[in-house]
């Protein structure tokens, strides 16, 4: 993406609301956010991810203070029944909670997530503003494409529709984590939309029959498929695949002419926290232009702030182009927050058994 600009008109319809300011925080921040101290606990996915957040962002930021961080890392269902569960107590445990953009719109609908002061934020007028909410700190953004082996996949897949293909059955992965991009992936790919998927059931059940899909736990797990060459094809994140392709994993990405599945990550205050101050000054960190292009770099995704410290073919690298920005599809986000339960009863009983 060379213009965040037409990536914002190309927002328009998804009426992202006004995001807030907030106090400064940690060693690297201003006097009043260096006084931060106790306890702050973080929900966040675990395994390389969360091990990005914290070496390229907590620790710089963090690491001199008084405040000590602790991490609650789980895939994000065990995570959001986590928070539904403690909407109903006096105190939550968590005062941070990292999110996608479809699951922090669940959580908020559901009544878990703080409406952000907007005083409290006062890097917050730096995120695009397209991309703001008033829920959730935006940090990275990308989209699902199609991930292949270019020495076992010479020319480049074309659509989501390539996982079908019978010549690639075994070497096709699915991850477990992204049932519903897969689902996504299906609908688009089959006829339906993103705010209509019934036809990527049938197309799932055909894909099981065609390819024998191989299912993975974790990213790390289906790294180490594409690594050992038992895989060939996948679709995943745009992000993962720079990243491992800067590992020296055989991996490239093609744009699928469905287009790409918008995702992007944030982080969120639950209403329940215990900690508030330190939560706001966790955000407001990670704000800052070093922290943004830090985790930009460490995660491989595109940065949601127009002050990132970034450098310029670095950001080229992971950015799409104006022509993939224009294909992108966008989650509908209270149809697939009414949707997942089922959705995710239906991958489990049918999917994957």
């Amino acid at each position: 993406m060379t213009d965040l600009t037409a990536f914002s008109r190309r927002l328009d319809r998804r009426r992202f609301l006004a995001a807030g300011t907030m106090l400064g925080a940690a060693a690297m921040l201003p006097r009043g956010a260096q006084a931060q101290a106790g306890e702050l606990v973080v929900s966040n996915w675990g395994g390389d991810w969360n091990d990005r957040i914290v070496k390229g962002f907590e620790t710089p930021a963090f690491g001199g203070s008084q405040l000590r961080i602790v991490h609650d890392l789980a895939p994000v269902p065990e995570r959001k029944t986590k928070l539904l569960a403690e909407r109903r107590l006096p105190r939550g445990s968590i005062d941070v909670t990292w999110l996608s953009d479809a699951d922090a719109y669940e959580m908020n609908a559901q009544g878990v997530l703080e409406t952000l002061d907007m005083s409290r934020l006062p890097s917050g007028k730096n995120i695009v503003e397209k991309l703001r909410l008033p829920y959730l700190v935006p940090a990275i953004y990308g989209g699902v494409v199609v991930l292949y082996n270019p020495a076992k996949i010479p020319e480049p897949p074309t659509s989501f529709a390539d996982l079908w293909n019978p010549k690639y059955a075994g070497r096709v992965g699915v991850m477990d984590q992204l049932h519903f991009n897969y689902i996504y992936a299906a609908s688009l790919s089959h006829g339906g939309t993103m705010s209509d998927v019934s036809k990527a059931f049938p197309a799932l059940l055909d894909m099981k029959k065609a390819v024998q899909p191989r299912l993975y736990p974790s990213h790390q797990a289906l790294a180490a498929a594409f690594q050992s060459e038992e895989i060939w094809i996948s679709a995943n994140y745009s992000a993962r695949a720079v990243q491992w392709e800067k590992e020296g994993l055989p991996i490239r990405w093609a744009y699928p002419k469905e287009g790409a599945i918008f995702i992007s990550f944030g982080a969120g205050i639950p209403k329940k926290a215990r900690n508030v101050e330190a939560a706001y000054s966790y955000l407001e960190a990670m704000l800052q232009p070093k922290p943004m292009g830090a985790i930009s770099l460490a995660t491989s995704y595109s940065v949601v702030t127009n002050n990132a410290e970034l450098p310029p073919e670095e950001r080229k690298h992971l950015e799409f182009t104006q022509d993939q920005i224009a294909k992108l599809n966008f989650v509908d986000y209270p149809y697939a927050a009414k949707s997942d339960p089922k959705w995710v009863e239906w991958w489990n009983k049918e999917f994957k058994a």
